[in-house]
């Protein structure tokens, strides 16, 4: 059974990065404070999930009125009553509002008042102008009273208060008389303003008796000396309208408990949804106020075997990631991140989960890292994020599903532009596995459930796929991971530094091209990443930039070493990887371009200028350091493979003659060399290994300095 399930997860040979990462697993020991580092990692997660993970929602229903339900029968659990949704019950209130009659307290003394001062301005007006002095003026003010009396029994308010209640469209208003409300209606009432009219309108033929009227009471100031007689009565008003209002019963009915509120495919009318939309607002209060420790402690259970099985994962099957601890991190950091975003969306109700681009991480990890390891954290990723969900299994299907396509159509990822590709071919298989899952779920199904929002949220995930781009720069820049992408951007001889190399080392340049081509024939025949190896190839000998004419393949007639000695000359020569090294971090290359070129002569020695020295000083004892290149020694496949093929360039350049026996005795003896001296006794390379890179190197040898044919001259031309 064992056996079976490590089968499953046996490592994948195609090239991949990832293997960048490898060093040899023999032997594996692990000191406590790394151990310790990954748990805190491992805790740092679990912590950060538990922390913002809400409770799952019992009722994640998404339904429109007027369409069939698709989901299975809904059954009430709880008894409850059926109240109107809150516009309509706002809709009531404001009806019963518009339709209130407010109180207006009667004031009796306001007619007294009002008259009195009306003789008081009318004894003033007479003494001043002898015209008013007839008995007429007398029985203009009898008239007036008699006008004024038929007003005010009638109710006159300020102009505010009338245009107040003509703006809320108030027909009727009460009139409080010792205690005694009348309602009456708003047009048999006068306001400050049309009392005056009414006291003042005469007919349009007026006599002189008319016209006298009028003056008189046009001087008279009538206008200023009106009062209200009806005074709002805020108190008694408010509390009567709030009553009624308050007696506005939400309540339309209710459910039992057990009671079917809905059936499968059966249409959502307007009371089925107010009876929808009560019924999950009482879950939601009930899911809220009862077992919530039990609920978040289920859910961090169920987080933690995840977990603790991602990461018995990468001990048993990737233990190359687990020793990595930028690895390690950014794979529980990825993981991390998403169930963030989902949790947030999910306790803001704020559209749906599917719209988060999910198929990032698999893509993401599928390209600095390996297939199998993309696709079991893309799977406890997905089931992490379905902890909090209440309606999961669609989720489950679609994104596993998702991620299988993101795996497979990322594989052999080269260029920025397949993102979109494998965008498109994503959210394709999506859209199609929904359309599937509606079809087998749904037995009422129409096209227009094709109207549905998972379908537009699907849609718009596809699209945040791009994001991947982005976050490419991050990962790269942040946990030092260099994706194929940006080799193949590396290796083009357009970037500035290669062009710089071919312009003033052309002969290094080429040296470096046909390194290029040993290391990428080798890497495809052990399995290591060719892009790897090729890229790094054309960066490794950029310091000789520094000094170029140091170097035979860039020299003419002049030698420059004939004039120096064999130490300065071997500095000389040394100087390259630490010269190319300055040069990387200038262009910003990545760390595994930098490693090519420390450990492509390892601590091997200058040997030439050594055993020139040796022979011109053989009784004194040499200091072996100032021939020897800083190293370190290949830590990878990919680093050795560029070692061989640059010294088996380099020394093919110098042989008298290309016969295969030749070539063949220059290749032993150059691989045989460096393993008996140990410069890959840090990599994960094989005896088989090594015979197959001497095998792939004189095959490609012989090709490039294949015997030409002799043509043949022409004797006699008669």
């Amino acid at each position: 059974m064992w056996s079976k399930i490590k089968h499953i997860f046996k490592k994948e040979e195609d090239p991949s990065i990832s293997r960048t990462l490898k060093k040899q697993s023999s032997g594996f020991r692990m000191k406590i404070h790394d151990r310790l580092v990954r748990y805190g990692v491992l805790f740092l997660t679990l912590l950060i999930i538990s922390y913002f993970f809400p409770k799952p929602n019992p009722f994640n229903f998404i339904y429109t009125e007027g369409e069939p339900w698709h989901y299975p029968p809904l059954y009430s659990l709880y008894k409850f009553n059926i109240n109107m949704s809150d516009s309509v019950l706002q809709m009531k209130q404001d009806s019963v509002k518009q339709e209130f009659a407010p109180f207006y307290e009667l004031d009796r003394s306001a007619v007294d008042s009002v008259k009195l001062e009306i003789e008081a301005e009318s004894r003033n007006l007479i003494s001043k102008n002898p015209r008013y002095h007839s008995s007429q003026v007398l029985g203009f003010l009898r008239q007036l009273y008699a006008d004024i009396d038929s007003v005010y029994s009638k109710g006159v308010v300020s102009q505010t208060s009338y245009d107040s209640l003509r703006t809320a469209s108030t027909s009727h208003l009460r009139i409080v008389d010792n205690n005694i409300a009348k309602h009456t209606d708003l047009n048999d009432i006068y306001s400050q303003q049309s009392a005056y009219k009414h006291l003042t309108s005469f007919p349009s033929r007026m006599n002189e008796t008319d016209s006298l009227h009028q003056q008189f009471l046009y001087a008279l100031g009538l206008n200023t000396l009106l009062r209200e007689n009806l005074k709002y009565d805020a108190l008694k008003s408010d509390l009567e309208l709030q009553a009624m209002i308050d007696s506005v019963s939400p309540n339309i009915g209710f459910v039992v408990e057990n009671e079917k509120i809905i059936d499968r495919g059966e249409i959502i009318t307007k009371d089925k949804t107010v009876k929808l939309k009560n019924y999950e607002k009482i879950v939601m209060e009930k899911n809220a106020a009862e077992r919530p420790f039990t609920m978040v402690l289920g859910q961090i259970l169920m987080a933690i075997a995840i977990l603790l099985i991602l990461n018995s994962y990468l001990y048993i099957f990737r233990r190359d990631y687990y020793k990595n601890l930028k690895a390690y991190v950014m794979l529980f950091s990825l993981l991390s991140l998403f169930c963030l975003l989902a949790s947030t969306l999910v306790e803001h109700h704020f559209m749906h989960v599917f719209i988060i681009p999910f198929c990032i991480v698999p893509i993401i990890i599928r390209i600095f890292l390996d297939s199998r390891t993309a696709f079991v954290f893309h799977t406890g990723m997905i089931l992490l994020v379905s902890l909090c969900l209440s309606v999961p299994y669609e989720f489950i299907l679609l994104e596993i599903i998702g991620g299988m396509v993101a795996v497979q159509t990322t594989r052999e990822m080269s260029q920025r532009s397949q993102i979109v590709t494998s965008m498109i071919i994503i959210t394709l298989v999506q859209e199609i596995m929904h359309l599937g899952y509606e079809l087998l779920s749904d037995s009422y199904f129409t096209w227009s459930t094709l109207e549905r929002y998972p379908f537009y949220f699907i849609l718009i995930g596809g699209v945040m796929l791009l994001f991947a781009y982005p976050l490419f720069w991050v990962v790269e820049k942040f946990f030092g991971f260099t994706s194929e992408m940006t080799l193949v951007e590396l290796s083009n001889t357009n970037h500035p530094l290669l062009k710089k190399l071919t312009e003033e080392a052309p002969g290094t340049f080429q040296h470096s091209m046909q390194v290029a081509t040993l290391a990428s024939e080798i890497a495809s025949k052990l399995g290591a990443n060719v892009q790897l190896v090729r890229t790094g190839a054309l960066y490794h000998d950029i310091g000789k930039l520094s000094r170029p004419v140091f170097f035979t393949e860039n020299q003419s007639d002049k030698n420059p070493h004939d004039r120096i000695t064999p130490v300065q000359s071997a500095r000389a020569i040394i100087e390259h990887v630490t010269s190319g090294l300055k040069l990387a971090e200038h262009y910003n290359l990545p760390e595994v371009i930098k490693r090519f070129i420390s450990t492509h002569h390892g601590l091997g020695k200058v040997k030439y200028f050594y055993i020139t020295y040796k022979n011109e000083h053989p009784d004194e004892e040499i200091d072996e350091s100032l021939f020897t290149y800083p190293g370190p020694n290949p830590e990878s496949k990919e680093e050795a493979i560029l070692m061989m093929s640059d010294s088996v360039e380099a020394a093919s350049r110098s042989m008298s003659e290309y016969t295969e026996e030749s070539i063949s005795a220059l290749v032993d003896k150059i691989v045989d060399t460096q393993t008996s001296e140990g410069f890959f006794n840090n990599c994960d390379i094989t005896l088989k290994d090594l015979t197959t890179a001497k095998s792939a190197l004189k095959e490609r040898l012989k090709t490039v300095y294949h015997t030409r044919i002799s043509y043949p001259e022409l004797l006699n031309e008669s």
